[in-house]
C-alpha cells in the first residue's frame, strides 16, 4: 500500500523540480521509485533536499543529487509521510524523528504532499498517535506540567538501548499522549511554541495541500480545496 501511494505521488514529479524528500517507511519506497525514474531517463534535472541523515544516505547512494536547503531556494513539490491525516489534511508527523527538518522543507515548497497507508486517516488529531515535540535536552523536565496542563502525557523517547533518542539537531523528542485527542490543535501548538526551550511540534496544521492514501481496495486522493 505505501509502495502504491509512493507511486502515486511520483507521478507529481516533473523534470527540472527541485523536491522536498522526507523520511520514513512510505518515503523509502518514493525515493526508490525516484531513483529509478531518473535512472530510466523519465525524469531529467531533479534534485532533492533531504529532511533528514536516513533520507540523505538512502538518496545519495542512489544517485539522486541533493541540495541544501539554502541552495535549493524555493522549491516546487515536498514530498512526506504521515502518522496522523484528519479530515482537513492538518497532520501530526515525527514518529520518524524528523519532524523539525520536515516542516522546514515544507513550508519552503509550493505544494506539499502526503502519502501514506489509509490507517493514518483518523477523524480527529492525537487519537492514534501521540504528538511528538522537539526540545532542547537542557531541562526537559521542566517541560511536563505544562504538557499535563494541555491534557497531554509526555514521556521521553528512547532508542533500542534505553538511552534518549537524539534528532539529527542533536535534540531530544517528547512523545505526548493525548487520551481523548487533540480539541484544538491550534492552541496546543501555539502554547508549546511559546515555551523557551521547544524547539517545534509534529502538529503540521494548515500545510498539506494534498494527501494519497492508499488501502487494499486502492487510492483515495484528498485536496485541500475539497475540505
Amino acid at each position: 500500500m505505501k509502495r502504491a501511494a509512493a507511486g502515486e505521488a511520483l507521478a507529481r514529479v516533473e523534470s527540472g523540480m527541485r523536491l522536498g524528500l522526507g523520511t520514513g517507511s512510505t518515503m523509502r519506497h518514493f525515493v526508490e521509485l525516484l531513483a529509478e525514474a531518473v535512472e530510466a531517463g523519465q525524469l531529467k534535472d531533479v534534485a532533492g533536499v533531504p529532511t533528514s541523515v536516513e533520507t540523505a544516505d538512502q538518496a545519495r547512494g542512489a544517485g539522486i543529487p541533493l541540495l541544501e536547503l539554502h541552495e535549493a531556494g524555493r522549491l516546487d513539490l515536498a514530498i512526506d509521510g504521515a502518522d496522523e491525516v484528519d479530515p482537513r489534511l492538518d497532520l501530526i508527523k515525527g514518529l520518524g524523528g524528523a519532524l523539525l527538518r520536515e516542516k522546514m522543507v515544507a513550508q519552503a515548497s509550493d505544494r506539499f504532499v502526503v502519502v501514506a497507508d489509509d490507517s493514518k486517516w483518523v477523524s480527529g488529531l492525537g487519537t492514534r498517535s501521540p504528538l511528538p515535540v522537539e526540545v532542547v535536552r537542557f531541562g526537559w523536565q521542566s517541560h511536563l506540567p505544562s504538557i499535563a496542563a494541555l491534557g497531554g502525557e509526555a514521556t521521553l523517547r528512547t532508542d533500542g538501548a534505553g538511552e534518549p533518542f537524539v534528532t539529527d539537531n542533536g535534540n531530544v523528542i517528547l512523545d505526548c499522549r493525548f487520551c481523548e485527542g487533540i480539541d484544538d490543535p491550534f492552541e496546543v501548538q501555539e502554547r508549546l511554541r511559546a515555551r523557551a526551550g521547544v524547539v517545534d511540534t509534529g502538529l503540521f496544521l494548515g500545510m498539506a495541500d494534498e494527501a494519497i492514501l492508499a488501502s487494499d481496495t486502492g487510492l483515495t486522493v484528498r485536496t485541500r480545496e475539497g475540505v
